[in-house]
């Protein structure tokens, strides 16, 4: 059946399910129907904001017999349109479930409700002396619901991976409004296909999640932060490996960046300075840590030491305490922002194998100078896991619509290097709106097949988040 807007009756009905709490209007339902850059404007039929489970399964019935579309929304911190709705669907906010139902010590899991800010998620940890450990720039605003569904990554996946790894079970409104409970803590459970798994990335295209079951893991005694200057990505690649190896897996992060990304921080950012005295080509950002205080200071002093006599490293600053430590990271995550006042942009989320990191970037970097001479390249990113945040500048002082104009070039020269290398045009951002007819284009039809089989058996209907990812 076609999908409508909501008709009087069924906006009635969800009204007195919610109640007035529930219902979002004017300046409290304007900023959700528009994502952060503001690529994608939103149109919703209704806003609303349920309480429980039971609203959102109630809601959801209603819908679904009436065949309106819905568009679940966690922070609305995606970048990819995902979370924004189109053409007048029931937003569905998941703000006021902010409950941290169950903190286990002993178990190391936490259970949450799906509208708890994954700081507030890092928070409950620490209160039983654990550590949840996705960390990523938006933890403050972004829900536990909202990095579920877009399977978040950040700057610790190297050590404990993304957020499929750190989910043990979710409870979800399956598309019909019935309620599945799948929120189990076990480690283990060999009885079938792991259901889980088809809402972690599903970007909210199969059902609303309310809740969650997440992995805890000891709290980090001691850290070591790196700042480190190298003369190339295969460099880089080497010193992560013998990071790695000679720290027995303490390497938590391990972020390169290119002079040229941290040039524009020191340009445009008040504040920023360089931990170094001169200039390099290449920079690694890395965090050791630990869950025994006092020798991994030691530790990471050897293993650089080392590193530098085998040539891999130039120079070297290690942060001697939170708020130096604080201050090289603030270099990494402001590199979007310092982009902002040189023009034109277009801009990727990479992935590739670890090994392939020198290699890619050397072959896209000749691809993106074929497709539009002088571009300007900000590689920078999660190195350690492959991810690399791969954006081109229009060049200095060139024109942007001429640089507009190349970009669906420099697209598919970049994409083509991307498929050289077997990675992924969406490392953690997602598809969305964004990805959706690119990954119609790039992925095997026997995986597109897979994903509207699943697709069309969860939701016969559609009414789940329509227009995103497939």
């Amino acid at each position: 059946m076609g999908l409508m807007t909501a008709p009087e009756n069924v906006i009635n009905e969800i009204n007195a399910i919610v109640g007035p709490k529930g219902v979002l209007a004017g300046a409290d339902a304007e900023p959700l129907l528009h994502e952060l850059r503001g690529w994608w404007p939103g149109r919703a039929g209704l806003v609303v904001a349920p309480a429980s489970v039971d609203e959102v399964a109630r809601i959801v019935r209603a819908c679904a017999q009436a065949g309106v579309a819905i568009t679940p929304q966690g922070g609305n911190t995606g970048l990819v349109g995902g979370q924004t709705p189109q053409n007048g669907e029931i937003l569905i906010s998941m703000r006021r479930m902010r409950t941290v139902r169950d903190a286990s010590a002993e178990g190391m899991t936490l259970t949450v409700d799906a509208g708890v800010t994954l700081a507030e998620a890092q928070e409950a940890a620490v209160r039983i002396d654990r550590l949840f450990p996705l960390s990523i720039g938006s933890e403050g605003t972004c829900q536990i619901g909202g990095v579920i569904s877009t399977n978040a990554g950040g700057v610790n996946v190297l050590r404990y991976g993304n957020m499929r790894e750190l989910v043990l079970g979710l409870e979800v409104v399956l598309p019909d409004g019935e309620i599945w409970n799948g929120l189990k803590s076990l480690r283990k459970d060999n009885t079938g296909y792991d259901l889980k798994h088809l809402f972690i990335g599903g970007e909210g295209t199969l059902g609303v999640v309310t809740g969650a079951s997440l992995k805890l893991f000891p709290r980090p005694r001691e850290r070591v932060t790196v700042f480190a200057a190298l003369s190339s990505p295969e460099k880089a690649l080497s010193l992560l490996s013998r990071a790695q190896v000679a720290s027995g897996g303490n390497v938590t992060s391990f972020e390169l960046m290119s002079r040229f990304s941290l040039g524009l921080v020191y340009k445009h950012i008040p504040g920023a300075r360089d931990p170094l005295t001169e200039e390099y080509p290449w920079y690694a950002l890395i965090e050791f840590s630990s869950g025994r205080e006092g020798a991994l200071r030691g530790e990471a002093e050897a293993i650089l030491g080392e590193a530098f006599e085998a040539g891999e490293i130039l120079d070297a600053a290690i942060a001697e305490n939170e708020a130096q430590a604080n201050a090289f990271w603030h270099l990494r995550h402001v590199i979007s922002i310092a982009m902002r006042p040189e023009g034109a942009q277009a801009k990727y989320d990479v992935s590739v194998p670890v090994a392939s990191v020198p290699a890619f970037l050397k072959d896209a970097g000749a691809a993106v100078e074929r497709a539009a001479p002088g571009a300007r390249i900000i590689a920078f990113g999660h190195m350690g896991d492959g991810n690399i945040h791969y954006d081109v500048l229009q060049p200095e002082g060139g024109d942007r619509a001429q640089f507009d104009a190349a970009e669906g070039r420099i697209e598919e020269a970049v994409y083509d290097m991307i498929d050289r290398h077997r990675g992924s045009i969406s490392a953690e951002h997602g598809v969305g709106l964004a990805r959706r007819d690119d990954i119609a284009r790039r992925k095997q039809p026997a995986e597109i097949a897979m994903m509207r089989a699943v697709k069309a058996a969860l939701d016969p209907k559609g009414i789940m988040n329509p227009g995103k990812m497939i």
